[in-house]
């Protein structure tokens, strides 16, 4: 096993190659909603907050229903927006008068005028901060190179529900077909935010261009959705919030993804919730990163593919009949080369990049089979993933479960 120096020189000579190449290519840009100046800042407090949907009606009475709402509970409106692939109205209130926001609660959810009525809660990207504690590669315990002989992931539709992405990455540049921010003021830093890049190179990054890395669909088509920033600045770690998310899931659903990609966890969210079972309802696949052994929300969601992070060493050992035992899918987490800002490369860990690799894999499925449904996409990764001894984990293998509908072998 290598050393920390060591580990440390091969991402900085990956790095070297790469500056000494010329660059090219047009950036999509950072396109923002129509009431993005209404959307969170990443240093705006929750804790007053609750926001409430209204049922389907003409735009006149949600106007009305929000102003007699504020009135009678004496909230302040935050702002709202139109939840388009749900048909419903999504409002943010300020809570006054220094009331407990879940006493309020209580009311408004049995008020007639109200559909839902939650907190806002909190989720952050799932990852460990000491990225070089071992040197795995992954792409090799997914068998990726054999994998491609079959499929590519070619004109898939990926939903990066993340940080933003550096769309102007050599390896990302070709890659990036949307990108969409959800956070107030959040287009400033969006080509320099750290996980979403990292994330969107793992799943995507260009293949045969002689620069940096192969995702594991290199022919898919990222759509990067900020709906996270860093915290503090700079930094790997990411927050989101409820609402953020939800408007983000929104859009991804109204834009035809395929797939959508949540390198992050955190408690039980009613609205997110409803939007993640809305997109499984339409056919589109949904993977998550699972934080372990609570099982992080939205990993945890009916219909969601959780995945663990796993040292791709272990996932060589397969036990016999122990399928039928499997609960929890796992992908290689530990020292993941991906792209970053800038151009660059760094080694990343956790099972944000794990829940990357199996939209990556989701990608390869859905271009041999485009009417798997989600329920079928998950049967065919777990029944082709290896279980990991003494344990109801199991490894995932792209070569598997893509040879088991393209046909073809993995040799």
């Amino acid at each position: 096993m290598r050393g920390k120096r060591e580990r440390a020189r091969i991402a900085a000579v990956v790095t070297a190659a790469l500056l000494a190449l010329s660059c090219a290519g047009a950036a999509p840009g950072v396109a923002s909603g129509s009431d993005a100046a209404a959307a969170p800042t990443a240093d705006q407090g929750t804790g007053q907050q609750v926001m409430v949907t209204y049922r389907p009606a003409p735009p006149s009475i949600w106007a009305r229903t929000t102003g007699e709402l504020a009135q009678n509970y004496r909230m302040r409106v935050v702002f709202s927006w139109t939840l388009s692939s749900l048909g419903e109205q999504c409002v943010v209130f300020e809570v006054l008068g220094g009331r407990s926001p879940r006493d309020l609660l209580r009311r408004l959810s049995s008020d007639p005028r109200v559909g839902l009525a939650q907190t806002i809660e909190t989720f952050q990207t799932l990852g460990t901060k000491d990225p070089y504690a071992h040197l795995q590669h992954g792409s090799q315990a997914l068998r990726l190179d054999q994998a491609h002989r079959l499929a590519t992931g070619k004109g898939v539709r990926i939903a990066v529900v993340d940080t933003g992405v550096d769309f102007d990455h050599p390896d990302l540049r070709e890659r990036v077909k949307r990108a969409q921010n959800f956070v107030d003021r959040g287009e400033r830093t969006f080509t320099t935010d750290i996980h979403g890049t990292a994330v969107a190179g793992l799943i995507a990054a260009t293949a045969n261009n002689d620069v940096g890395i192969v995702g594991v669909a290199p022919g898919a088509e990222i759509y990067a959705l900020k709906a996270c920033w860093q915290q503090p600045p700079a930094a790997r770690e990411a927050v989101c919030n409820s609402y953020t998310l939800a408007k983000a899931v929104d859009f991804a659903i109204s834009q035809g993804a395929q797939v959508l990609n949540f390198s992050l966890g955190g408690p039980p969210d009613p609205l997110l919730g409803r939007l993640i079972g809305h997109a499984l309802s339409k056919g589109i696949a949904v993977v998550a990163a699972d934080g372990g052994p609570s099982r992080d929300f939205p990993a945890s969601y009916q219909g969601v593919i959780g995945i663990l992070g796993s040292d791709d060493v272990k996932g060589e050992a397969t036990v016999p009949d122990a399928r039928a035992h499997v609960s929890t899918l796992a992908a290689p987490g530990v020292d993941i080369l991906t792209t970053v800002p800038h151009g660059s490369y760094d080694f990343f860990s956790g099972s944000s990049l794990a829940a990357a690799q199996v939209s990556g894999i989701a990608a390869l499925l859905l271009e041999k089979d485009p009417k798997l449904t989600p329920l079928q996409l998950a049967e065919i990764i777990r029944k082709t993933a290896h279980v990991l001894a003494s344990t109801s984990i199991a490894q995932v293998d792209a070569c598997a479960a893509v040879a088991s509908v393209a046909g073809g072998g993995c040799g």
